[in-house]
């Protein structure tokens, strides 16, 4: 039997859980977090594939698009990404890859990421990052069919 304390501490963290994992990310289809238009967290989309790794952009280097203001470490990064976005920003806005396939958005950790056929994908923490991976391509096939249907207007 659990401790009514217990059990009324897990009633409130599931409801916090329910009331903010879906909500976590902010209205727009690019996810900026609460109270920013920066995506991923200020992190530079094209150094994922140049560096292999996430890298911080410079507030004094940035591009407009999709009603959210991109950071990039250098100038040559921001004119790759301005000249093609689609091919450098992460899929699904940003958001969790792993929520989009389980049908809802939550936010996306430049932390957590994987490129996979030339797409860079973000997920929650490192630990649905974990869960993501062990189906890649069930998960990728899942958020495309249920992104239209969820990705924030």
């Amino acid at each position: 039997m659990i401790h009514p304390t217990r059990r009324a501490a897990l009633a409130l963290l599931s409801a916090a859980c329910a009331l903010t994992v879906p909500g976590l990310a902010q209205a727009g289809e690019v996810y900026t977090g609460w109270l920013s238009s920066t995506a991923i967290d200020g992190h530079d989309a094209v150094a994922f594939f140049r560096e292999g790794r996430p890298v911080e952009g410079k507030a004094s280097i940035t591009h407009r698009w999709k009603d959210a203001t991109w950071r990039f470490a250098s100038q040559e990064n921001r004119a790759a990404f301005a000249a093609d976005p689609e091919r450098y920003a992460p899929q699904f806005g940003g958001h969790c890859s792993w929520a989009a396939a389980q049908g809802y958005t939550a936010k996306g950790d430049p932390r957590a990421w994987r490129i996979v056929d030339g797409r860079l994908y973000l997920n929650y923490d490192a630990g649905v990052h974990a869960e993501w991976e062990k189906d890649i391509a069930g998960n990728i096939s899942k958020a495309n069919v249920n992104w239209p249907r969820v990705k924030p207007r």
